[in-house]
C-alpha cells in the first residue's frame, strides 16, 4: 500500500508541475531581413501592415509584425523596405507566421 501511495504522490507532483514548465514565454529568435508594407509595396494586405521578408535558402520567407510599441518606434516604410534586424516571439495565425517584436533595429554595416 504505501508503494501504491508513494507514487500517486509523486505523480501528482509531476502533474502538477507541468503546466508551470509550459507556462513560459516562447523563445526569442532573431531575423535579419527588410520591412516593406503588405499593403503598398506588395499588394498583400487590405491594410497598412509591416512585414518582415527573409532570405530562407532560395526563397523568401514572410513574418508579420506585429503592431506593438517596438514596431511603431521603428516606423512604417510605407512605399519602400527598411533593412531591419527584429527580434522577437514566434507564432502563427491563420496560415501565416508572426513575429512579436522585442527589438527592431537597422542591422549594422
Amino acid at each position: 500500500m504505501k508503494p501504491l501511495l508513494g507514487t500517486c504522490l509523486v505523480l501528482a507532483l509531476a502533474l502538477g508541475l507541468a503546466p508551470a514548465a509550459f507556462a513560459g514565454e516562447a523563445a526569442e529568435v532573431t531575423l535579419d531581413g527588410s520591412v516593406m508594407c503588405a499593403k503598398c509595396a506588395l499588394g498583400k494586405a487590405d491594410d497598412c501592415q509591416d512585414l518582415l521578408v527573409v532570405a530562407e535558402g532560395d526563397a523568401k520567407g514572410e513574418y508579420w509584425i506585429a503592431k506593438n510599441d517596438v514596431s511603431k518606434g521603428f516606423g512604417h516604410p510605407c512605399q519602400s523596405e527598411k533593412p531591419a534586424r527584429v527580434t522577437g516571439s514566434l507564432s502563427e495565425k491563420d496560415g501565416q507566421r508572426w513575429i512579436t517584436p522585442t527589438a527592431m533595429e537597422a542591422p549594422a554595416g
